[in-house]
Parts: structure tokens; C-alpha cells; sequence
């Protein structure tokens, strides 16, 4: 039986619990199966319509990450640059990022796409199913990350391709229709993660 098929309401309640964002990794490489069972748990998000509308870049190769953290960095501090920040601050960003990409054994690059989307002539509506399919793709890398925690991996969920869609894209050559919403950084820990504050219930909802 499989890792999913033993798992039990209090075992999954423990890996939400658990799950941190973990950025530092040990060296040695990820298997090719275990970034499959990561995908495998990730298409089985739900999504709007059943479109399943997300897509995923794996990258494991040196210059795969380089060329991405590369790109990335160029349009950090080209921004950065632009609202006036302090040269040095700005490199120090740089380099982290480019680090947390270049020294994680594996990277899988999220995006998704409208090409099975519905259609329609109105902002409102043509808005609401980009979100459709932004939603989506969140929750097929939440059944990525939950899992990759469950198999004691570490992994870190980073949002920077929002600020530079297209230099990613140029950067992997991924399809034009290929929107990237974000990096999962993907090995196993050198350490454990932090744990961190969760608001209460009674913050959060309408009881």
C-alpha cells in the first residue's frame, strides 16, 4: 500500500500541522520517482470545470536552475533599481535568491494556463476564470507540498515569478501560454523548520 492509502484523518491533520518552509537542503539529488508521486499528488487537486489547468516545469539540471535564478534576478534588481533602493541591499537580495534556487537539489516551476478555460467577451467573467484557474493550480501545488513534507522532504513555496512572468518563461523557453505563478524549491533538510504562530479560529472565520 501506498503512503497516501495508509494515512489517516489524524496522520493528515499532522502533516498540515507540520509542514514548514524550509529553504536550506542537503545535496544529494531527488529520484526521478519522487518528483513523479509530487506531480501525481498534485493533479489530483480539484480545479475549476475539471479543467485541471495548471502545468509544471521540473528542473534538476545546474544550468536549468542557473538560467532561471539568473533571469529572476536580473528583473529583481532592475525593479529594485528603479524605485531607488540601496545598490548593496539590492545585490544581497539577489544573491539569496539566486542561492535558495542554484543550491536546491530540485525545482519545479508552477504555472498554469487558460487554453481549456471557458471564454468570454466581458472583463468580469474573463477575470474571474483566470482566478478560476490561479485558485486551481494553488491547490495542485498544496497536494505537492503536503505530500513532499509527508515523505520528509523539505520544500519552500516562493512567489517571485508573479513579479517577472515573462523572464521566467524566457528563461525555461515554456510555452507562450504558460503563466508562471511560482518556484517550489524541493530537497531534503539540513534542519528542521521553525514552527510558526497560526491565527485563532475565532480571527479567521464567522462562527
Amino acid at each position: 500500500m501506498t503512503l497516501l492509502e495508509t494515512a489517516t484523518p489524524q496522520t493528515l491533520t499532522t502533516w498540515m500541522h507540520g509542514r514548514r518552509s524550509i529553504r536550506h537542503y542537503r545535496p544529494e539529488p531527488l529520484p526521478a520517482s519522487t518528483i513523479e508521486r509530487l506531480l501525481d499528488a498534485a493533479r489530483f487537486a480539484p480545479s475549476a470545470h475539471n479543467r485541471q489547468p495548471w502545468r509544471f516545469a521540473v528542473l534538476r539540471s545546474e544550468i536549468e536552475k542557473a538560467r532561471l535564478a539568473t533571469a529572476m534576478g536580473e528583473r529583481l534588481r532592475a525593479d529594485r533599481l528603479a524605485d531607488g533602493d540601496d545598490v548593496a541591499a539590492i545585490e544581497r537580495d539577489v544573491a539569496r535568491s539566486h542561492a535558495r534556487i542554484t543550491a536546491a537539489p530540485a525545482a519545479i516551476v508552477a504555472c498554469f494556463t487558460l487554453a481549456d478555460m471557458d471564454r468570454y467577451v466581458d472583463t468580469r467573467r474573463a477575470a474571474a476564470e483566470r482566478q478560476m484557474a490561479v485558485q486551481s493550480t494553488a491547490m495542485a501545488v498544496q497536494n505537492m507540498l503536503l505530500l513532499a513534507h509527508a515523505e520528509g522532504l523539505a520544500a519552500c513555496w516562493m512567489c517571485a515569478p508573479l513579479f517577472c512572468p515573462d523572464s521566467v518563461r524566457a528563461a525555461l523557453d515554456l510555452p507562450a501560454d504558460w503563466q508562471p505563478q511560482a518556484v517550489i524549491t524541493l530537497g531534503r533538510p539540513v534542519a528542521a523548520g521553525k514552527p510558526r504562530e497560526r491565527r485563532a479560529i475565532a480571527e479567521i472565520a464567522r462562527l
